[in-house]
């Protein structure tokens, strides 16, 4: 029996950019086995399987990369939210709740200047481990002079840990080469497996910031757009203070590098004792299809 799945761009402002998301929209029954072979066969950073109709008003969904299932991810997760809200939900709905490993994530949908633009709000950040600024130089491939010691290297997570590296500028940024056993020595006892490197010093100057994001454990080299990721940017630069102060606004762009030219929207306060996060972007539709088989 077919089972339709459609392939989106997130964090995309024209098609063909952003990051890829397949969604198989009727996986009820599926076995995580086979969720898995079809994420590894896509071959995107992710793969997301609706596995049933909502229950209590949230969407049961599972995320697959290429090698293994995954709590939370931004960009599957806002690309979902528009599938079922365009072709699952009844009345193209204003806010759209997924039901994932880590709990229910509401996804908002708002206009502004005719610009429509999809928000998460992420789980509160947590703050781990504040890491050395020399071994985290050494899996980026840098010189130590690169990194930003005015700021900590530091894993958060808000659903899936990150480390976050400040470097100074984006000729540092662009020079990133990963060293995968300086990563594997620095990660491997570590829940966070994504490395977030970003500077102050972006392309664009509608833009705040420029971000890299690498997780070679989950098969992916590089990520050309990460929501999880910044997502904990985000709480880093209001936990920090990193601007003006406790509250945040930012875009971030990433994945040019890569040839996929990406754009995050960050919003976080910490001026009370919670940390709240949001991270929003656009989603480009790119085609439809059929699985032959169950």
């Amino acid at each position: 029996m077919p089972s339709p799945f459609h392939i989106v761009d997130v964090f995309a402002r024209e098609r063909y950019a952003g990051n890829q998301l397949a969604v198989v929209t009727d996986a009820a029954g599926r076995s995580a086995e086979r969720m898995q072979a079809i994420a590894a066969e896509m071959d995107y950073s992710e793969t997301t399987f609706v596995t049933g109709p909502p229950e209590d008003g949230a969407w049961p969904v599972r995320i697959f990369t290429p090698n293994a299932e995954i709590p939370f991810a931004g960009h599957p997760t806002l690309g979902t939210a528009h599938v079922v809200r365009e072709h699952l939900a009844d009345g193209r709905p204003e806010t759209v709740t997924l039901a994932l490993d880590v709990g229910e994530i509401p996804v908002d949908v708002r206009t502004a200047d005719t610009e429509t633009t999809l928000w998460m709000t992420q789980r509160a950040p947590e703050f781990g481990d504040r890491l050395d600024h020399a071994s985290l130089a050494e899996v980026l491939g840098l010189p130590r002079a690169a990194l930003d010691d005015d700021w900590p290297v530091q894993v958060v997570s808000t659903g899936l840990s990150t480390v976050v590296v400040p470097l100074r500028d984006r000729e540092g940024l662009t020079a990133i080469d990963l060293d995968r056993a300086a990563y594997d020595r620095v990660t491997g006892d570590r829940d966070a497996k994504n490395v977030l490197a970003f500077c102050p010093d972006p392309r664009d100057a509608a833009h705040d910031f420029a971000a890299r994001v690498f997780a070679p454990f989950y098969d992916v080299p590089e990520d050309p757009a990460t929501g999880s990721s910044n997502g904990c940017l985000a709480a880093y630069l209001a936990r920090h203070e990193y601007g003006d102060g406790p509250t945040v606004d930012a875009r971030v762009e990433q994945g040019y590098e890569m040839g996929r030219p990406s754009l995050l929207h960050l919003r976080a306060d910490a001026s009370d004792e919670a940390v709240h996060v949001e991270v929003g972007g656009s989603v480009v539709p790119v085609a439809r299809g059929e699985l032959v088989s169950r």
